[in-house]
């Protein structure tokens, strides 16, 4: 049986093109990921990031529902410290009262953003200590009884919207495994602790009201095209660009040309970038879907959820519908 596929989309916003483009693009993949077979499509919390437009995840999740008709739809995830429980619960309950049976929530502790951010959202970095407590009153919020006394969420309360824990270290693996919550990975950009989350979560978890035993999703990019040449020429673009959008960070810093990047990366400092896009599928979708399948029997994967990476929006449908199950 072929590994169940979903697709995780930031909402990219091209260079001369606007956020407006990008949800009409992210309808677009939505459609296309429904078609071919996709279980679900998330979409990650960003602060501050001119080329990201996934910023209000509910909004964008209620506006691609309304697009859609049976697949999933979530967050991938909210970052928690940046919230009250309640009000998430309530904007998660809504979605779910409109599109009953659709809707998920990934939950993560990172802080999407500096300390400029945190204050502007009227937060502190202190808030993800918190983590923990927050997942446990927003299940409550969700579920048939309030953790809050004299507080319920409504819409919300009942709803029972499946949680799934987000993250790409040990904590997050502990966590997902002592609340018995299915647990994501994001090996798609920080694969190093991959085996051991895996293993801990699945060595710790706990059986809970949701989950009987451990679900554990994956992160992958992945390049699917007609050709294995054109998918390998869109990765490296997009390497490129990810590399180049990294070292542009700080004043006064100059333009790099596709050449001064590839040498970059030929660098120790430059392999250190490349390796947190290792976990990439790259050529046509029969040999992007084999290595999905590979990946997750290695790693004992349950789900993939895909970052297709392609820096023009047509590239980025065609490889959701070049990799999906039904293709």
């Amino acid at each position: 049986m072929p590994i169940p596929l979903s697709v995780l989309d930031l909402a990219p916003i091209a260079e001369g093109e606007t956020a407006g483009d990008s949800f009409r693009h992210s309808v677009d993949l939505a459609r296309v990921a429904e078609r071919s077979g996709y279980t679900r499509v998330w979409y990650a919390e960003h602060h501050n990031m001119s080329r990201i437009a996934s910023s209000a995840t509910s909004v964008l999740i209620a506006h691609v529902a309304a697009h859609t008709s049976t697949i999933r739809l979530g967050a991938g995830g909210v970052m928690l410290p940046n919230h009250s429980p309640l009000t998430i619960a309530e904007q998660f309950g809504t979605l779910e009262t409109l599109h009953p049976g659709r809707i998920d929530l990934g939950l993560g502790r990172a802080p999407g953003g500096d300390r400029a951010v945190f204050a502007a959202l009227r937060r502190t970095p202190e808030s993800s200590d918190r983590f923990p407590q927050d997942v446990l009153e927003l299940q409550g919020y969700l579920g048939d009884e309030s953790r809050v006394h004299g507080v319920e969420a409504t819409p919300g309360k009942g709803s029972q919207v499946p949680l799934y824990i987000l993250g790409s270290s040990l904590f997050g693996a502990q966590l997902a495994a002592q609340l018995g919550l299915p647990y994501a990975f994001a090996s798609h950009f920080a694969p190093a602790a991959l085996t051991e989350a895996v293993a801990a979560y699945r060595d710790g978890f706990q059986p809970s009201a949701q989950l009987d035993s451990p679900h554990v999703i994956l992160g992958a990019n992945v390049f699917a095209a007609e050709s294995t040449a054109l998918a390998q020429e869109q990765f490296a673009a997009s390497r490129r660009s990810r590399v180049r959008m990294m070292l542009k960070r700080g004043p006064s810093i100059p333009e790099y040309s596709d050449a001064d990047i590839d040498a970059f990366l030929t660098t120790p400092q430059g392999a250190q970038l490349a390796d947190m896009m290792r976990i990439t599928a790259v050529g046509t979708g029969e040999k992007v879907r084999a290595w999905l399948n590979d990946f997750a029997a290695q790693h004992g994967a349950d789900e993939v959820i895909t970052a297709h990476g392609a820096l023009e929006a047509d590239a980025r449908v065609a490889s959701v519908a070049l990799a999906g199950t039904a293709a």
